[in-house]
């Protein structure tokens, strides 16, 4: 009985105690503000592809485009971060990434913007992005001690979610007064807001050696570090079954990602306002599956938790489909199933990525934190290629009852992995 009240009573403590980690602070004030204007923009930005080319064919591309540099740059990215300061990165990334988009809200407010300008300006963003990725990753472990990982993982993506939810809730009303532009500019400037608190941040020095100074030294020393991180991601088959399910599972969600637009304007009849309903119930079930683990997640194991939110997604993303037969209150019923395909969130990725930081060596978290991003997120592209081919022959509600069916496949086959159990 003792144990259930300490169990039950720890996560809270962390929660008020994390306030003590000022740089941790800031790198969540990073976060938030950063995640906030992301979420004006990605409901202005889709809507902007859509009524800017109206293809399906081109919105799967695109959204495909966003994952090619992940996949081609992060692991010599994540490497690169381990030599540097991830502060520095963070926040040059940020800075970078506000102007690319700030620039964008130009090109469309003037006009000027076609469809080839969303390619090249998409692989500008996403190549920054694989430097601060694996950088605030390996950044984490280092504002904060091991017993805070978990609730200030679930603290931290239930307060940037808030961010998200907030600016879901206010992106309908920017975009009636002000325009698609001004929404897209919100988000540049977020950018810039959060690279002035990561600056804040005071990050404890790295106990990994200097770098050498001659090229050549430095040549052969770049290469051994990134066979060092493929090594030991390739030694632990436990991290690799669960890299391997997390990219099927991206996979299948690869429809609903592209597609949402065009599923609320054709299946739900209804627009940016409907297509915003929608973010903001998923967005809720984040938030309430984030508290939920960060109050209650230590009493259950790791492994209990992903099988859980991986049996929830699939579920609810299945039911999507009614909507379309059952037409009484469709966008009602399918903001009730994207707050579902919220809730499972959390319960997928907050624990796997706690895990990840308690095992993985510190000084091996940015190559191998990329490493595990790249592998994560290689079905994406596919999955969104060949979901605006099938967007353009199949009926969007059949492709997610479809691929919803699909996402129960590793439900069943982590359930066979003993070693996955345990954790």
């Amino acid at each position: 009985m003792s144990q259930e009240v300490r169990v039950k009573s720890q996560p809270f403590t962390g929660f008020r105690e994390l306030a003590v980690y000022k740089s941790f602070m800031y790198l969540l004030l990073g976060r938030v503000i950063s995640r906030f204007g992301d979420s004006v923009d990605s409901i202005a930005y889709s809507w902007m592809v859509y009524m800017l080319t109206g293809s399906k064919l081109l919105m799967g591309t695109l959204f495909a485009l966003n994952f090619i540099p992940n996949i081609a740059f992060s692991f010599f990215a994540g490497t690169l971060v381990d030599r540097w300061s991830k502060r520095k990165v963070v926040a040059i990334t940020y800075l970078g990434r506000g102007l690319i988009v700030c620039f964008t809200a130009l090109l469309y407010w003037q006009g000027w913007l076609v469809p080839w300008h969303l390619y090249v300006l998409t692989l500008l963003t996403s190549t920054l992005e694989c430097f601060a990725s694996p950088a605030e990753l390996a950044l984490v472990p280092q504002l904060l001690p091991k017993e805070k990982l978990l609730s200030g993982n679930s603290f931290s993506t239930s307060a940037s979610r808030a961010a998200e939810l907030a600016g879901m809730a206010a992106v309908g009303g920017i975009i009636a007064s002000f325009g698609i532009s001004t929404a897209i500019l919100i988000d540049g400037l977020t950018f810039t807001i959060a690279a002035a608190f990561i600056l804040l941040i005071r990050a404890p020095r790295q106990l990994s050696p200097e770098p050498p100074h001659n090229t050549a030294q430095s040549k052969i020393s770049f290469f051994q570090e990134l066979k060092v991180g493929l090594l030991y991601l390739k030694s632990n088959k436990l991290l690799i079954t669960i890299v391997m399910a997390a990219a099927f599972v991206n996979f299948c969600l690869s429809p609903f990602n592209v597609l949402n637009v065009v599923y609320v304007d054709k299946i739900l009849d209804s627009g940016p306002d409907g297509l915003s309903l929608m973010g903001i119930s998923l967005v809720s079930g984040t938030i309430v599956s984030g508290l939920w683990i960060g109050k209650r997640g230590a009493a259950y194991k790791k492994s209990r938790l992903i099988l859980t939110g991986y049996l929830l997604l699939g579920i609810n993303y299945a039911l999507m489909y009614l909507p379309a037969i059952l037409p009484i209150q469709p966008l009602a019923m399918a903001t009730l199933f994207s707050f579902g395909i919220g809730l499972s969130v959390s319960l997928c990725s907050t624990p796997s990525t706690t895990y990840f930081m308690e095992t993985v060596p510190k000084e091996l978290l940015g190559r191998v934190g990329a490493l595990y991003g790249m592998v994560c997120t290689c079905a994406i592209p596919a999955g969104s290629a060949l979901a605006g081919i099938l967007g353009e022959w199949v009926q969007v509600h059949l492709l997610y009852v479809s691929f919803g069916i699909l996402l129960l496949v590793p439900v069943f086959m982590l359930m066979k992995q003993r070693n996955f159990m345990e954790i």
